[in-house]
Parts: C-alpha cells; sequence; structure tokens
C-alpha cells in the first residue's frame, strides 16, 4: 500500500511541477517576492499532499528559536522533504545555496533559476565561496535568509558525513547568527522516489549561534556537535552511542573532505 501511496504522490508532484514551473518563470517581471510566493505554493503543495497521501506528518520543536533578524539556516539534509519544508513554513524568504546543474532539470530548475536564489559552479572553488558571500550579504540586507546543507548533501538516517564550513565562513565574513536545525525526514522520506513510509517527522530548531568571536572552524564544530547531538535524542535507534567530535583539518571551500562512519551508516565525503 505505502508503494502505491508513493507512485500516486509522485503522479501529482509530475503533473503539477510543469504548469506551476511556467507560472513562476512567466511571472519575471514580477517584484522577486511575487514569484518567491508563487513557488512557495507549490512547495506547500508538495507538503501537504505528502500528508494526504502518503501520511508524512511533520511536528517542530523550538520555532521561539528563530531570530527576527538575518540569519543563515544550517539544516541537517536526509531526503527532499526539507527542501519543500522549510521555505514553506520558515518565516522569512528562502535562499538555498545550490549547485548550478540544477537549472538543467526540466521545469523544476527552470522555476528556481528564476528566483534569484545563489547558484554556483562548484569546480571554481574559492571564487565560487566569494560569488556566496557578494549574493548572501546582498540577501541578507534585504530580509531573505541564506540555507546551506552543512554535509553538502543528503546523507541517510545514522549517518554523518564531514561538515563543510562555508555556512560558518558566510556567518563570520557577514557577522550574521547562525541556525542549525536536526530533522529526521530520512525516517519517512529515505532515497528515491517510491519509497514514502507513513510517520511524524520531527524539526528541531536549535539556539541562534552568535559568530562574534570565533572561528569558522570553530562555530562549525558548534553546529555540528548541535545537530549530531540533538540527532540522537530524535532517532536514538541509528546511533551507538553518544557524539564523539572528529577532529577538523584546514578546509577551503569544501575540497580534500574526508569520510567517516557513524551509528550504523555509512557516508563518503563530497
Amino acid at each position: 500500500m505505502s508503494r502505491l501511496r508513493a507512485i500516486l504522490y509522485l503522479l501529482v508532484m509530475t503533473v503539477t511541477v510543469a504548469p506551476w514551473s511556467f507560472v513562476v518563470v512567466a511571472s519575471w517581471v514580477t517584484p522577486p517576492a511575487t514569484r518567491y510566493k508563487l513557488a512557495v505554493m507549490w512547495t506547500r503543495l508538495a507538503i501537504r499532499a505528502a500528508r494526504a497521501i502518503c501520511g508524512v506528518r511533520w511536528r517542530v520543536e523550538g520555532w521561539e528559536n528563530l531570530p527576527n533578524g538575518p540569519a543563515i539556516v544550517l539544516p541537517k539534509h536526509q531526503s527532499t522533504w526539507e527542501t519543500f519544508w522549510l521555505p514553506s513554513y520558515l518565516p522569512r524568504r528562502l535562499s538555498f545555496v545550490y549547485k548550478r546543474e540544477l537549472h538543467w532539470i526540466p521545469f523544476f530548475g527552470w522555476g528556481i533559476a528564476s528566483l534569484g536564489m545563489i547558484n554556483i559552479d562548484r569546480s571554481r572553488g574559492q571564487d565560487a565561496f566569494e560569488q556566496v558571500v557578494r549574493q548572501g550579504t546582498e540577501l541578507l540586507r534585504d530580509g531573505w535568509w541564506i540555507v546551506i546543507f552543512p554535509e553538502g548533501t543528503r546523507t541517510p538516517p545514522g549517518s554523518t558525513k564531514r561538515y563543510k564550513t562555508g555556512g560558518a565562513r558566510l556567518a563570520v565574513r557577514t557577522g550574521t547568527p547562525v541556525v542549525p536545525i536536526a530533522l529526521n525526514s530520512g525516517e519517512c522520506w529515505p532515497r528515491g522516489p517510491l519509497i514514502k513510509r507513513p510517520g511524524e517527522i520531527t524539526v528541531s530548531i536549535g539556539p541562534p549561534i552568535d559568530p562574534a568571536g570565533k572561528s569558522a572552524d570553530e562555530l562549525a564544530a558548534l553546529v555540528e556537535s548541535w545537530i549530531e547531538t540533538e540527532m540522537r535524542r530524535l532517532a536514538p535507534h541509528r546511533y551507538s552511542g553518544p557524539y564523539v567530535p572528529a577532529a577538523r583539518g584546514n578546509e577551503r571551500g569544501g575540497a580534500n573532505e574526508s569520510s567517516r562512519q557513524e551509528g550504523s551508516g555509512r557516508s563518503l565525503g563530497a
């Protein structure tokens, strides 16, 4: 039955993404806030349809931790679900930092390309990061929040990739607090379009961390410690013991990432 529901959900998303993307692209003459609202209508549909069709519910802990001013949001990334949920329910316009190759995805890629978010060419290394700083500074000034997945890609439940320092470096450069978020979406929404398990996803929003007086490595370590400790509370069955910090090397632009094994899952560094 879960497989049939997942197929029905995939059909709903496939049928709706094309016309919605055309509407967003066609609205390029409207203010950015209008285009964003149009796009978010589809992401909310995705979240609500997942609940109605697949039984994927959600709850939030820590709403009170969201700041009133600028923020850089650094969430755990276990599934596609949070890429829909974050813009749908966080109170500010969000700019994801994402790889430019996503623009080549028919309809969906065209839609996100029109939103003015931060897309990067990862092969450019430090130049790509300087682009993030330039665009991120402007967007933060205009009231946007920036979203960067600190592990760089999706991680299966129970596993941890090395946390990159890009989000922390941006926070230090701009003086912007970071908001860590832990979530267990991979329990209901694992990798693969035809796997959706009914259940409840918990999104835990941590207290903002002020970058003042901290290096990027120190800030990234604090983010990792909060998220990974919280993950063991949200999904204790996935981990064999308490969180133990890994030694951090000198990282520039996310290069030379190491991999490590934690709990029951294993993931390779990007």
